[in-house]
């Protein structure tokens, strides 16, 4: 099995294995799901990191109002009445204003005293009423927290480092992992326009926006390798060859992006450690200068003349003019 160190740019992403004998059109479309895929379960643990402290999402129609704006147009989120979360629930403001997270059992009021927890009862009416679906107590929470955990470990570049080769079966057992959790806390499901929701339902809407730029159309991938283009028509092992045990640093790009960077003859990495092994050689070198001292080539048994002159009756003499 060929080994391909998958990049984007020359940042890692992944480990994959394939045949020699792979087809590239088949290969190309597998890197890409498995890359495209990473992407997912990393939206996914995002927005359900925000899920866990600020519970659903808003009404489109709701996002960003205050609430006496709210209560000026006569606005109301009907599903934050449904989607109550499995335990009851805390209090957590959001204050982006993007995610419900008003009080259903308990209401936080900040004074300046400190916390004071008010319960339902000492509420209004119209206020226990229209306040809506809140956050996940702090179980539920943990629950979410450490499925994310789980799944970003699954999909981690330091898979890379591990040597741990990721396919799609790990990428949609990661998927399966997040939509048991939230099914956990959430059985009522989640607002259609939850973006959670919308990501498991693969209903999303990336336009105009950074993470749309990161994914990569299948029909649109390409695969590059020592600065040549892995065609689709041919096999992987027109270019790497027939041993399988071969190690290869494929880039993935968009068409139309143009060749990627070639990869440097050496890491960073490396060059680090051999600027650091010259800087140590060159402070050696000057330590061994500072300490060369000849002086002691003045002194009487350094004269590798001194035996010859004491055999010729010459080494006491001294003269002088009369």
């Amino acid at each position: 099995m060929v080994l391909l160190h998958v990049k984007r740019g020359d940042e890692s992403q992944f480990l994959l294995q394939a045949p020699g004998s792979t087809e590239l059109e088949e290969l190309t479309v597998q890197v890409a799901r498995v890359y495209n895929g990473r992407l997912k379960v990393q939206r996914l643990c995002s927005e359900m990191e925000e899920l866990a402290e600020h519970g659903i999402f808003l009404p489109p129609n709701m996002q960003g109002l205050t609430d006496d704006q709210i209560e000026e147009l006569k606005l109301k989120d009907e599903w934050g009445e449904k989607c109550v979360p499995s335990g009851g629930a805390v209090f957590k403001k959001d204050d982006i204003g993007r995610r419900n997270g008003q009080v259903e059992t308990g209401f936080c009021h900040v004074g300046q005293a400190g916390l004071e927890l008010v319960t339902s009862d000492d509420l209004p009416v119209s206020a226990s009423q229209s306040a809506g679906i809140t956050a996940p107590n702090e179980k539920m929470k943990q629950v979410l927290k450490k499925t994310i955990e789980e799944a970003k470990a699954i999909i981690s570049k330091k898979q890379v480092e591990a040597g741990v080769c990721v396919t799609m079966e790990m990428v949609k057992d990661a998927l399966d992992q997040l939509r048991g959790a939230v099914m956990i806390v959430y059985p009522m499901g989640l607002p259609p326009y939850d973006p959670i929701r919308m990501e498991f339902e693969n209903k999303e809407d990336l336009s105009g926006t950074q993470a749309g730029l990161n994914v990569i159309k299948e029909a649109e991938a390409q695969l590059w390798w020592a600065a040549k283009e892995l065609r689709r028509t041919k096999k992987l092992s027109d270019y790497v060859g027939k041993n399988e045990k071969t190690k290869i640093i494929a880039k993935i790009q968009q068409r139309g992006q143009g060749a990627p960077a070639r990869e440097p003859i050496i890491s960073s990495e490396e060059q680090k450690q051999l600027m650091l092994y010259y800087h140590r050689r060159q402070e050696e070198l000057k330590r061994l200068e500072e300490n060369d001292d000849d002086a002691y080539l003045n002194s009487p048994w350094a004269d590798n003349t001194a035996l010859k002159r004491h055999f010729h009756g010459v080494k006491d003499i001294k003269w002088r003019p009369r």
